[in-house]
């Protein structure tokens, strides 16, 4: 059942921005031996021939990195809550080659879930307004005052305020940087937590209540466009969040959902403003895979600006995944998971 915290949580998942800026003990780099066995496995699956979706763990052997990668996924459930893999030499490979290789290490962390509707599983981070045209976006609003309510705001080259996504664990592998801007912030959802429970008790355990979600442009199916979730819940022990605001906006402009009281409101705002005091901020090298449990964490980025004509156009590869470690979920996530159980497959969005 899932109850208030009515005491700070404790732990290295509660960490801070400062103390994050002062570390570099959750930033891990690869070695020659680990790039090397990568290679192997991934000369494998091109002489086989196997699309990158079709590459399982067993078809991508990572005899020793295997198991240092097993401590990763412990990390990121049972410490931080996120890991810096840095030092991958994305000039040396293809993108076809790169998503290859970017499955197949994933695999050994997790199972990848669907990202929309459309099946996609590697999601590729860009500034499609510039490169394909007009991108429709949740809880945006248009010049005509119209609002838009498909699609992903991450698609463009805007500001994006923290979130979380929905899977157990979300991947970025930096393929190539902006010319300027696209500052990565991530920041502790259970240091906030703790924060406004300092600071606002009666605003936290509102945070433990339900709020009204839109599912427009995220899912197909289903007999209603909105569900209900709180923003923060505790199982066992254990916390977990799933936020954003953008999605609770949208579903204010659905008839028939209640409407924000002027207290949620301020909820949801001492969130935000907590969430930028606690945060840290870095920029994604070329090579960097970020990785992040959405339990425990939230991420956001700042606007950016290309140069396509030279070579500086931000992309960036996402997985999502369902870790095997993970933790039990309070009763009602339901809605969100599909599955509360621990270690179960979870997460990602439905396909029709």
């Amino acid at each position: 059942m899932s109850t208030v915290a009515a005491q700070p949580i404790t732990g290295p998942c509660a960490w801070l921005g400062a103390e994050l800026a002062s570390s570099t003990s959750w930033i891990r780099r690869f070695t020659p031996a680990e790039l090397a066995e990568l290679d192997a496995a991934l000369g494998a699956v091109r002489a086989r021939g196997l699309a990158w979706r079709r590459i399982t763990r067993e078809d991508f052997p990572l005899p020793r990195f295997s198991a240092d990668l097993a401590a990763v996924r412990d990390e990121l459930e049972h410490g931080r809550g996120l890991v810096l893999l840095r030092g991958l030499p994305v000039e040396r490979y293809t993108e076809d080659e790169l998503r290859q290789l970017y499955w197949g290490l994933g695999t050994h962390l997790g199972t990848p879930r669907y990202q929309n509707a459309h099946g996609e599983l590697i999601g590729e981070v860009r500034d499609e307004l510039r490169a394909y045209g007009a991108v429709n976006q949740p809880g945006v609003v248009q010049a005509t005052g119209a609002p838009v309510t498909s699609r992903y705001k991450a698609r463009s080259s805007g500001p994006l305020r923290f979130h979380t996504d929905r899977a157990d664990v979300v991947g970025l592998l930096c393929v190539r940087r902006a010319r300027a801007g696209g500052v990565s912030k991530i920041v502790s959802s259970v240091a906030i937590n703790n924060a406004i429970l300092a600071r606002r008790p009666d605003l936290h355990a509102l945070l433990y209540q339900d709020y009204y979600r839109t599912r427009e442009g995220e899912e197909r199916g289903g007999d209603r466009r909105w569900y209900a979730l709180p923003v923060f819940g505790v199982r066992d022990g254990r916390f977990t969040s799933q936020y954003s605001r953008t999605f609770v906006e949208a579903a204010q402009r659905i008839d028939g959902i209640p409407k924000l009281t002027r207290a949620q409101d301020e909820a949801l705002d001492l969130l935000a403003e907590v969430a930028e005091e606690l945060c840290f901020e870095m920029e994604l090298e070329p090579g960097d895979i970020q990785l992040l449990n959405n339990h425990v964490t939230y991420h956001a980025r700042t606007a950016f600006e290309d140069d396509a004509a030279g070579g500086r156009d931000r992309l960036l590869f996402r997985l999502w995944l369902s870790l095997p470690n993970s933790r039990a979920l309070p009763p009602g996530f339901e809605v969100l998971w599909g599955s509360i159980e621990p270690g179960a497959l979870r997460g990602g969005i439905a396909q029709a």
